[in-house]
């Protein structure tokens, strides 16, 4: 087994996740092609397991990070959230699993175009390709500094914390827009106006 930079044991075999159920009925929907119908699925739940998604996107397994990326997609793609609670679940069963923040991590994007018919394309951690518009949301919030905790809608439910570089990158496309008779900076994808920053705000900023 492959050993982490500051001694930490890494999962790189599937066996060794003890999750061996859950990545079977993970590749099988790789085969059939997109993600898994898992709103199809309402199987029992079967109890928590000591699987923790962190703050930066690492997926952890009892305490050891999951080093294969592929294996990270796979179970990616059977993660399901209900309420506050986020589980993986296959045809025969759910389990519970925690996450930090959001599930996924945007470490890149792509764009096309300017103004409202801007296109705004984020890509994750694990592969996703988000198209940001009227079904996935991009929202900004506030840490308790006060600091920009921006997030953009992936798919049911699950969020991807949008990484500082990349937000950074994001910022310079914004631009002036009146919400509802109050001025925001924000950003235009495929037609929707994205709040950042009241212009009042960012006025005492700068």
């Amino acid at each position: 087994m492959a050993k982490h930079a500051k001694g930490q044991k890494i999962v790189t075999d599937a066996q060794r996740t003890g999750t061996d159920q859950l990545l079977q009925a993970a590749q099988r929907a790789a085969r059939d092609g997109g993600l898994p119908p898992i709103h199809k699925w309402n199987p029992p739940f079967c109890g928590d397991i000591d699987m923790e998604i962190r703050r930066d996107g690492t997926w952890f397994h009892e305490g050891t990070p999951i080093g294969r990326a592929p294996l990270v997609r796979l179970f990616s793609t059977i993660l399901k959230r209900e309420g506050d609670r986020y589980f993986l679940v296959t045809p025969v069963e759910k389990v519970g699993i925690r996450v930090e923040d959001a599930p996924f991590v945007v470490q890149d994007f792509e764009v096309a175009g300017s103004g409202p018919s801007q296109a705004i394309t984020l890509v994750t951690n694990v592969g996703d390709h988000v198209p940001a518009g009227p079904d996935c949301a991009i929202r900004v919030t506030r840490d308790e500094q006060g600091a920009p905790r921006p997030y953009v809608h992936v798919r049911a439910g699950l969020e991807a914390l949008i990484d500082r570089k990349s937000f950074y990158r994001l910022v310079d496309l914004g631009e002036a827009h009146e919400v509802a008779g109050m001025g925001w900076f924000g950003l235009w994808s495929r037609g929707v106006f994205f709040p950042v920053i009241p212009l009042s705000e960012l006025a005492q900023e700068g």
